[in-house]
């Protein structure tokens, strides 16, 4: 079974769906099978794979039972649209909604070892369908003043996953996005979060540019686009790896 990871945020701007995109580039890079979910009705990281904005089935699809998560896999990646924002407002008057996803994990996933899932940047129903199918979460985090407070009260909605309906869900890390470590605002953000949350804060941290928008709009992995800046994600990489205890399939 692959290792699936939730990756969230308390809100947008986080450069959690950058993550995403370049650490399943790392990943692939590595020779990890990886599958990337995109579970945002905005569908930027579907955009960001340049994926057909007419791509069917996606995501909604599957959670509306109309088709199989293996039949939504276009490139190793399942897309999403605004139609999941429709899907999303059907699940909450479904008999136990927060395990669909799961369920349809359950299926379709066992030609990979990883499988990324892009959370929208809410902490509603979605999100919590994703930390139920999910074995870690990942959490990304701004570098400013209200990043403790971002982080805090994703803890809290993974703490209610955990109580309720995933005992097993464990936090990865806590990565520092949109940082300038050179500045005393960056340097203080990682600070309380490492005071507050220790060892679940990750080493890496990857440093801020208006290049991540660029590679972005050329739909182009910024590993390709600025590979100074793509070491960033690939010491994140094998930060992951080694919490993962990761062993490559043979």
């Amino acid at each position: 079974m692959p290792h699936t990871i939730a990756v969230l945020s308390q809100k947008g701007g986080t450069g959690k769906t950058t993550t995403v995109r370049t650490l399943t580039d790392a990943l692939r890079r590595a020779q990890v099978r990886t599958l990337a979910i995109d579970l945002d009705p905005q569908g930027n990281l579907s955009d960001y794979f340049d994926v057909p904005p007419d791509a069917q089935p996606t995501i909604a699809d599957v959670l509306a039972g109309q088709n199989k998560l293996s039949e939504a896999i276009h490139a190793d990646v399942v897309p999403a649209n605004l139609s999941l924002a429709e899907a999303e407002l059907m699940l909450g008057g479904k008999m136990g909604r927060e395990l669909t996803l799961r369920r349809a994990l359950a299926k379709g996933t066992a030609d990979y070892d990883v499988v990324l899932i892009d959370c929208p940047p809410s902490l509603g129903l979605l999100t919590v369908n994703a930390l139920v199918a999910a074995d870690y979460a990942l959490i990304t985090a701004e570098a400013q003043y209200f990043a403790l407070q971002g982080v805090e009260q994703a803890m809290e909605v993974i703490d209610l996953a955990r109580d309720s309906l995933n005992p097993s869900l464990s936090v990865l890390g806590i990565v520092l996005n949109l940082a300038d470590m050179r500045t005393v605002h960056s340097r203080e953000a990682l600070a309380s979060l490492r005071e507050s949350f220790g060892e679940k804060v990750l080493d890496s941290v990857i440093r801020s540019s208006i290049a991540y928008a660029e590679s972005a709009e050329r739909a182009t992995s910024i590993l390709d686009h600025r590979p100074d800046l793509g070491a960033d994600y690939l010491a994140l990489t094998q930060e992951l790896l080694v919490r993962l205890d990761y062993i490559p399939s043979t």
